[in-house]
């Protein structure tokens, strides 16, 4: 009796010891999920140490994912070094805790796992495939795909996935296609990557008819997504647009990213419309919390004209981080309210933000286009001595091109000479601008020189060339600036604008005859002038005098 009492004892001293043991991991586990600073992580890590929850290694991986994430992979990698008995699931944790900030520690650990003979698993390979990525190591992934093959992952789903992201991303698409195409059966993520790294390179082409093979269950809201903002990164808004009603009509619902790619194209095609129509939808499925929305809306109502509702927007945000300020700063700029840029720009002072690289161009792009010189040397000159931002070849532009269009070539040209950077195709280009309005001819021959070395088949330099000799009058070399012009085979682009018409976009191109509507916008445009002609001889008749009056060009 006595015996089985003490048992008893014993089994109630043992759940009792399991309980506070469970009590004190969910303690700690809270504690990680409250973590925000160094000092959070070292009084959760001594929490740990008294209750001897630094063995568990569930509990340990998750403190090394949180310290990563918080900044602090070193303190990560000094936990991990500091247990005697880590196994593969450990390991898998700091490789995939420092594949993005210490890539090469991440590697070495990776091997160190292989020489300790801790067998590698399905998601050791693609941490370390993350770690080639940041470094751009293509022979070393070359290896890594060996290693999966002797391994025998070579056709796991995320193995095969994370292989082909690696060669996209190094720029091996060929590689990355053949993996693709020997794969039987293809999961959409893979799917996806092979669209994505295509569409990373600006191969729409590809991308496209890769996009389009895909089976029509398989497509999700990350397919259409990645192919969208393929079209937005090389300037192709116009598909962008298309393809978001195709991925509407296909009942696809986007998401936060798809959206900000779709206004990024409103933007640039100046859709105002569309991007109303976005906007409403922004706000019917409560996502104006989101400030990278907002600012992208912000962005979008600036470029499409429409500046009151940008500010609109701007003034009732809770939460402006400096990519709002910056955005609001630049849709100013962009329509030439400099003094309205000064006072956002002071406001934004007073609200303790600091300004960034791209605010300052920014500002002195809106000092170039307003002529305020003195506030563009004074906000130049404040980078440095007041917020230690160093000015780089963009903001060195920007003062060049401020100085040349308020005629002060002269200290133009000395900031050309003393600015630490070799002068690129922008700065040239402004000082032959400047030039040309100047009527400094030796100044916009030296500029072109530059320009034709940098930019060999723009068209635009050659003509501003010839329009500086034109206007001292010395048309022989102006002339001869149009044969050398001919010679190089340099073609004029021609120009292109864009209506929009029930939040439908149409292109025009300047002496585009294949357009199969060419015909009868002609008989509109001549139907019109005609009309104009006959108001005018009309109004002449009656005697009112139109100074200003010009007759459109007849067709």
């Amino acid at each position: 009796m006595l015996n089985e009492a003490f048992q008893v004892r014993l089994w109630k001293r043992k759940l009792c010891y399991v309980a506070q043991w469970q009590c004190a991991w969910r303690a700690a586990e809270h504690h990680l999920s409250d973590c925000s600073t160094r000092s959070h992580l070292e009084q959760t890590q001594a929490f740990m140490l008294t209750r001897a929850l630094d063995h568990d290694d569930t509990l340990l991986s998750r403190f090394i994912s949180t310290s990563s994430s918080l900044g602090f992979p070193s303190y990560a990698y000094s936990l991990f070094i500091s247990n005697h008995r880590p196994c593969t699931y450990l390991y898998n944790t700091i490789i995939s805790a420092l594949s993005s900030s210490h890539p090469t520690r991440a590697i070495s650990l990776f091997n160190a796992l292989r020489f300790l003979g801790l067998p590698p698993d399905s998601y050791s390979f693609p941490f370390v495939l993350k770690a080639v990525v940041s470094l751009l190591a293509i022979p070393l992934g070359n290896q890594i795909h060996c290693q999966t093959i002797v391994s025998g992952f070579n056709s796991h789903p995320s193995v095969v996935t994370s292989l082909v992201r690696m060669y996209s991303s190094c720029a091996h698409l060929s590689s990355a296609r053949n993996l693709f195409d020997e794969v039987t059966f293809k999961h959409v993520s893979l799917w996806n990557t092979m669209i994505a790294g295509y569409a990373k390179v600006g191969d729409m082409s590809n991308a496209r008819n890769l996009f389009d093979h895909m089976p029509e269950n398989d497509k999700d809201v990350i397919s259409w997504t990645v192919l969208i903002s393929g079209y937005t990164q090389v300037h192709c808004p116009n598909e962008a647009i298309m393809l978001f009603r195709f991925m509407q009509l296909e009942n696809v619902r986007p998401d936060g990213i798809t959206i900000l790619a779709v206004l990024s194209a409103c933007a640039d095609l100046g859709a105002l419309r569309m991007g109303e129509w976005i906007h409403n939808y922004i706000e019917k499925h409560n996502m104006l919390k989101s400030v990278p929305l907002c600012n992208s809306l912000i962005d979008m109502y600036a470029k499409s004209g429409d500046i009151t509702k940008a500010l609109q927007l701007f003034e009732n945000m809770k939460h402006r981080t400096v990519v709002t300020w910056t955005t609001m700063i630049a849709g100013l700029a962009l329509h030439g309210l400099g003094k309205e840029v000064l006072d956002v720009f002071s406001c934004m002072e007073k609200g303790r933000v600091k300004p960034n690289e791209v605010t300052f161009i920014a500002i002195l792009s809106a000092c170039s286009h307003v002529g305020l010189v003195e506030v563009g040397r004074d906000c130049f000159n404040s980078m440095r001595s007041k917020y230690g931002i160093e000015p780089k070849v963009e903001h060195y532009g920007c003062m060049i091109d401020l100085l040349g269009r308020a005629g002060c070539l002269q200290e133009a040209k000395e900031l050309v000479t003393v600015m630490p950077f070799e002068a690129n195709a922008a700065i040239w280009g402004s000082l032959l601008a400047a030039s040309t309005r100047c009527g400094d001819a030796e100044l916009a021959a030296k500029a072109f020189r530059h320009l034709r070395r940098l930019e060999p088949q723009n068209c635009g330099n050659y003509l501003l060339l010839s329009n500086a000799y034109a206007v001292l009058g010395r048309y022989n070399e102006a002339g001869m600036v149009r044969k050398v012009m001919r010679d190089a085979c340099v073609e004029k682009v021609p120009g292109v604008s864009f209506v929009e018409v029930n939040t439908r976009v149409y292109e025009f191109i300047a002496g585009d005859v294949v357009n199969i509507n060419i015909v009868g916008m002609c008989d509109v445009l001549q139907s019109i002038n005609r009309h104009l002609k006959m108001v005018y001889h009309k109004s002449a008749q009656r005697g009112i005098d139109f100074d200003d009056c010009t007759y459109p060009y007849s067709f």
